[in-house]
């Protein structure tokens, strides 16, 4: 377990009395500013090339799930039908609207 010290010694260290207004406490708010920018922008860039890798997985996966569906159309004795996409959604129709009804007695 670790030792409660630990994390009091962790914590940053806040002041309540404000700091005085010269310009060295300028340049170090200026300074903060610009170490947070450049993380942001970093984060940014990399979100960006996660937000594309995803993207190609999808398409891969998208390719996969077509050839997949393809194959057990073979494997059934179906003819192969062109490659549709199979995630679109798709408006309902008329048909939708009526149920089958199903009585099961116990």
């Amino acid at each position: 377990m670790r030792r409660l010290s630990t994390r009091i010694d962790n914590r940053p260290k806040v002041s309540t009395m404000p700091r005085p207004q010269t310009e060295a406490a300028a340049f170090l708010d200026i300074y903060k500013l610009v170490v947070e920018k450049k993380r942001l922008q970093g984060e940014l860039v990399s979100m960006d090339d996660r937000r594309q890798h995803i993207s190609d997985r999808l398409a891969i996966l998208e390719t996969q799930i077509v050839h997949m569906e393809a194959a057990v159309q073979t494997l059934r004795g179906l003819p192969v039908t062109a490659p549709t996409q199979s995630l679109e959604v798709k408006p309902p129709s008329q048909s939708s609207h009526t149920f089958d009804m199903l009585f099961e007695e116990y």
